[in-house]
């Protein structure tokens, strides 16, 4: 019997063990600075500065632009349960939600298990961008909720999944 452990996730991508794993890892550490100097340099100007948005969009490609479209509409909103347990949902450009997952760069869209899954030809997809990016600008909407109701968003299934 074979010790591999394998995921099923939506739109049937199965992960390894191992890409599980990796999935834990945190970003780039030069995406992670990137986003340290967005939050420091909105702390102090309340905008970010053109060389770090010439920045971002070097980094992340064209999906920047979109996330931060996402950022300056409000549609990022991290529900939190009173045991600290979060998960965020972000409305899309087509007014979809999406469950995003900051603490293993997951989202419930297409375009991430296309691009960041199967294809890994992008680190993030636009969803998760925008969560980071409303987490550096302080835009982050946050709504306190029951623990039954994070749980339900956690479960929930994608319609087109079933």
């Amino acid at each position: 019997m074979s010790t591999d452990m394998f995921i099923s996730l939506p739109y049937n991508i199965i992960l390894s063990r191992e890409q599980v794993l990796e999935m834990d890892a945190v970003l780039p550490s030069a995406a992670e600075e990137l986003l340290r100097e967005i939050q420091k340099q909105y702390l102090e100007t309340k905008q970010i500065p053109d060389d770090l948005l010439l920045a971002l969009k070097f980094m992340f490609g064209p999906i920047a632009v979109h996330a931060l479209d996402l950022v300056d509409q409000h549609s990022v909103t991290q529900f939190v349960a009173p045991s600290g347990r979060a998960v965020y949902q972000v409305i899309g450009s087509s007014g979809r939600v999406y469950s995003c997952f900051s603490s293993c760069h997951y989202c419930s869209c297409p375009a991430f298990s296309f691009s960041v899954l199967r294809k890994n030809d992008s680190l993030l997809c636009k969803h998760i961008l925008a969560v980071y990016l409303s987490q550096a600008t302080g835009t982050c909407q946050e709504v306190t909720t029951s623990a039954g109701h994070v749980t339900g968003l956690l479960l929930a299934k994608e319609e087109d999944n079933t």
